[in-house]
């Protein structure tokens, strides 16, 4: 099982978003037969059943094993994955386009990064996996706490100035064999609640690379 995965496709995007489907998917986290699910669940197994094989049929969920019960033979299913996270590709034509409208201090032009960045790193890990690949990438997580607007703009200034540096420092165009690789930087509010994140001042990175 994988601890995310993204989802490009419109119908199996459909599928997960239905409420009892999705509860099928929380539940599936270890595998499980139809019986024990719909007792889990409180639904018929027919229908459980019928839920279970939409899921199959796009991928969210996958036989692990049978087992003989009485006279039936039993199918065990888990979850593709422990969570999952919808693409913009999903959506076609209606996918955010972060170079049509370029302000670096919209909140709405950071969504449409935000939103390019899933689809690009779903796409290259959807490619990595079928080419049997490690990909390369790295995150960068921190918060830091500002006294002030005046800090705040001060630190983006210097952040766009640095990151301005490694780049021109980095950046060669004319490599033989080079490969592009995008760098996005956001700066934004964080929220009151939600998961636990790294003390003040002190980031958490973390970076794979192709093996």
């Amino acid at each position: 099982m994988l601890d995310v995965t993204v989802i490009e496709d419109a119908e199996a995007a459909a599928a997960s978003l239905d409420p009892m489907r999705a509860r099928l998917l929380a539940e599936l986290g270890e595998p499980m037969s139809a019986a024990a699910l719909a007792a889990r669940v409180g639904l018929p197994r027919q229908k459980v059943n019928y839920h279970l094989r939409t899921l199959e049929r796009h991928g969210l969920v996958e036989l692990v094993g049978e087992r003989r019960k009485g006279n039936m033979t039993e199918r065990l299913m888990r979850a593709t994955a422990a969570s999952y996270v919808i693409s913009p590709l999903a959506l076609a034509t209606l996918q955010p386009d972060p170079d049509r409208h370029r302000d670096t201090l919209s909140a709405r032009w950071l969504l449409a990064l935000a939103a390019r960045l899933v689809r690009d790193v779903g796409a290259l890990i959807t490619g990595a996996a079928r080419a049997d690949k490690r990909l390369a990438t790295y995150a960068l997580d921190g918060e830091v706490v500002f006294a002030s607007a005046a800090d705040r703009a001060a630190f983006v200034e210097e952040l766009t100035a640095g990151v301005g540096a490694l780049v021109r420092k980095y950046h060669d165009g004319s490599a033989a064999g080079g490969r592009a690789h995008r760098v996005v930087i956001a700066v934004h509010p964080s929220l009151k609640s939600g998961p636990a994140a790294p003390p003040a001042g002190r980031p958490d990175a973390q970076g794979q690379i192709d093996g």
